[in-house]
């Protein structure tokens, strides 16, 4: 199954209106027809964050491929498109920041290199080993219960509350995806 754009700005709609207004704004941001440079900023402190999203973003691409089934394609574009609405300056969107730096952190320690370079079975067992798999989710605790909060619940989030991530499971209608009337009229496929 092919995991598309539009199912990561579908799984933004589920979780809330404020990741699909970042969208909408970081889009318009990068339309070349726009053609405002001046509100791209003065770019002092863009640029660090940005190689910081970079990051970020690669190292969620990289435990999404662990997490997300085999049968799932399109990964990368996925999850990119869906952190550009969370990524957008929130506490929450800090805390994604946070964790993810502090997973990579122990993925340097403990294999010698960022999460990036780790093979998938390395990824699987970095998230085994921090506790990620088997942690109650906290937004304020240990490495453990932050990473399942903001890495691993956010990309299972963001893979269920999608058409094609829900139909993988057998929700045909996740929340937040119109289906009309008549998915209630037939039966699951």
């Amino acid at each position: 199954m092919e995991l598309t754009r539009r199912d990561a700005t579908a799984a933004l709609a589920a979780v809330g209106g404020a990741g699909g207004v970042a969208l909408a704004a970081r889009q318009r941001a990068d339309d070349p027809e726009d053609g405002d440079e001046a509100a791209a900023g003065d770019g002092d402190n863009e640029d660090d964050a940005a190689l910081d999203d970079v990051a970020v973003r690669a190292s969620m691409t990289a435990v999404a491929a662990v997490l997300y089934p085999s049968e799932v394609d399109g990964v990368g574009a996925f999850v990119d498109r869906f952190l550009d609405g969370r990524l957008d300056g929130s506490a929450h969107a800090k805390g994604i920041r946070i964790a993810v730096g502090e997973l990579d952190d122990a993925a340097r320690s403990w294999y010698g290199g960022p999460i990036t370079e780790l093979s998938e079975s390395e990824c699987d067992r970095l998230l085994r080993e921090v506790g990620a798999d088997t942690a109650e989710e906290d937004s304020d605790g240990t490495l453990a219960e932050r990473a399942r909060y903001y890495v691993v619940n956010e990309l299972l989030l963001a893979l269920y509350a999608s058409p094609t991530g829900g139909e993988l499971v057998g929700l045909e209608n996740p929340q937040g995806h119109p289906g009309g009337t008549e998915s209630y009229r037939r039966g699951p496929r």
